[in-house]
């Protein structure tokens, strides 16, 4: 699979995924495809497992399958970055961030502690094995840092996209004691491997995925046809 990226000014709009005959590509948000190109049959829609439906706040994932390409059109103020995952990558991630991944990867869940569920609102990671390739939607372009086994990272709680699972991870704040009242909660990350970071702070009105919305409202906008146009 191939992918390209089309600008508008300095900010990536679109993503064009080039996907090859014998190869498939899991969409999990086909409202962001706005445009395919080759045989029809070769999108296949369904519904999600009734976890993912909750973690993903939708109903509906598409597979692309090649030869063909289809064009993903990107939030304003979010980019896609992709991290290719072999096969003993033990990364976890924040599973609304998952925009796409190839079909061959597997991928599991990974149960936080309570404190550290309460500071993330959101009590699974998920844990994506390859070969393969994963995109991600990310409020900024995504960053990679390196971590020291002694020297901690401290990591605005909302701007970690993913971490490797064997290190230490807890919550806290920093610096003096103006600094340590007035700031969000950060992550205190020691250990080796990279972390994924994205340099933003989400902003929940500019993607609909970010919001917190009834589940009747989700329901109907996926289900009935042309629901995303009535339903807002």
């Amino acid at each position: 699979m191939d992918i390209s990226f089309e600008q508008a000014g300095q900010m990536t709009r679109l993503a064009a995924l080039t996907v090859d005959k014998g190869e498939s590509v899991h969409v999990l948000h086909p409202n962001q495809i706005v445009a395919f190109q080759g045989a029809s049959h070769l999108r296949e829609d369904s519904f999600m497992k009734l976890s993912n439906m909750y973690r993903k706040k939708r109903l509906i994932q598409s597979r692309i399958s090649g030869p063909s390409r289809c064009m993903l059109g990107l939030p304003e103020g979010y980019n896609l970055g992709t991290v290719a995952i072999k096969e003993d990558d033990d990364l976890l991630f924040e599973f609304k961030h998952v925009l796409f991944y190839m079909e061959g990867m597997s991928f599991r869940t990974h149960i936080q502690t309570v404190r550290n569920a309460i500071m993330s609102r959101d009590f699974v990671k998920m844990r994506f094995q390859g070969p393969g390739t994963l995109g991600l939607l990310t409020a900024g372009p995504l960053y990679e840092v390196e971590l020291h086994p002694d020297e901690p990272l401290y990591v605005d709680v909302q701007c970690l996209v993913a971490y490797p699972q064997h290190i230490s991870l807890k919550p806290c704040v920093y610096g003096n004691t103006l600094a340590s009242q007035h700031m969000n909660y950060h992550w205190e990350l020691t250990g080796t491997g990279s972390v994924l970071l994205q340099p933003c702070k989400p902003d929940k009105q500019l993607d609909e995925h970010m919001q917190s919305e009834s589940w009747m409202r989700r329901v109907l906008r996926e289900v009935i046809p042309f629901g995303g146009i009535f339903i807002k």
